[in-house]
């Protein structure tokens, strides 16, 4: 039989990570209250995943009178949301007996910080301002914290980066790259960050804590790709562009949906190394990522 451990409130539940990380969260023995903004979630929950969830209202603040009638505090916390809105939800927090919380940042706070992009730029200013807003709170607030800081995610096709990739080869049978695209990465599989924040909820030694969480294997940018390519069953195929020429063929990609966030900041960082290691969040919570092998249904 498996020992209740408490209950736990998760934001941005709907997530690709919240996927992985609420079933697993029942399996461990958590009593999940999963939030969201999307009524048909609400509707439509996990399949096979017994969660009590509850819709976020336009103004941020849901209902808490299931809190206050039943004394069914909330004391513990998973932020899978942006962390830049994260701070909208502090009163919430407060409102349900927060006593401890696990927030997902994002190493954009440094892969973008010197970004050509200016809305990048102020995308990594934001990242850190909010990181230390949440530090700042939880202190005064007298509840503890531990942040995470995966590198690229990417799963179940639904994430803003592989998945875009494996987007832009199923539509062009191709994939453009500026100079040798020999720049580190380390993807992390989101099940894997899943599990990070589900060990992070109750490891001691996380306590106050911020940690980069990364992928189980550095591979350069191009073989990156190429492993995109093989997952969908299609042999790699790249065409170079100098810089002049990938700006603009970004500002006609940038007309579909699915590239609309792309910029030219994007093919520099192509030979740049963004790599993090993972050694501390090993350490204190046993954090162990796969390697970068993604399958059909990852993209």
């Amino acid at each position: 039989m498996i020992a209740f451990k408490g209950r736990v409130g998760v934001l941005g539940a709907t997530s690709i990570v919240g996927e992985y990380l609420l079933p697993l969260l029942v399996e461990e023995g958590w009593d999940v209250a999963a939030f969201s903004r999307e009524a048909q979630y609400i509707k439509q929950p996990v399949k096979d995943c017994p969660v009590t969830w509850q819709q976020l209202a336009k103004s941020k603040f849901p209902d808490t009178s299931d809190v206050h009638q039943t004394g069914k505090q909330i004391n513990f916390w998973i932020s899978l949301a942006p962390i830049v809105v994260l701070p909208e939800y502090f009163t919430l927090l407060l409102a349900c007996g927060a006593r401890h919380i696990v927030a997902v940042s994002s190493t954009s706070r440094f892969t973008k910080d010197n970004s050509s992009d200016p809305e990048e730029k102020k995308l990594a200013g934001n990242i850190a301002e909010n990181e230390e807003r949440l530090a700042e709170w939880a202190k005064k607030e007298k509840i503890t914290f531990t942040i995470l800081r995966p590198t690229l995610i990417y799963g179940l096709g639904r994430d803003k980066n592989i998945s875009v990739i494996a987007a832009f080869i199923r539509r062009f049978a191709f994939f453009t790259v500026f100079g040798a695209a020999r720049g580190l990465r380390h993807p992390v599989h989101a099940q894997d960050v899943a599990s990070a924040c589900a060990a992070a909820l109750s490891a001691s030694a996380a306590i106050n804590r911020c940690y980069n969480i990364s992928g189980g294997e550095i591979i350069t940018y191009q073989e990156m790709v190429c492993r995109i390519f093989s997952a969908l069953g299609r042999k790699p195929r790249f065409v170079k562009f100098p810089f002049w020429l990938f700006r603009a063929a970004i500002f006609i990609l940038r007309i579909f949906p699915p590239f609309r966030h792309w910029s030219a900041a994007m093919a520099e960082r192509m030979n740049q190394d963004l790599i993090f290691d993972h050694e501390d969040a090993k350490r204190d919570f046993g954090f162990s990522p796969r390697p970068f092998l993604p399958a059909r249904d990852d993209l």
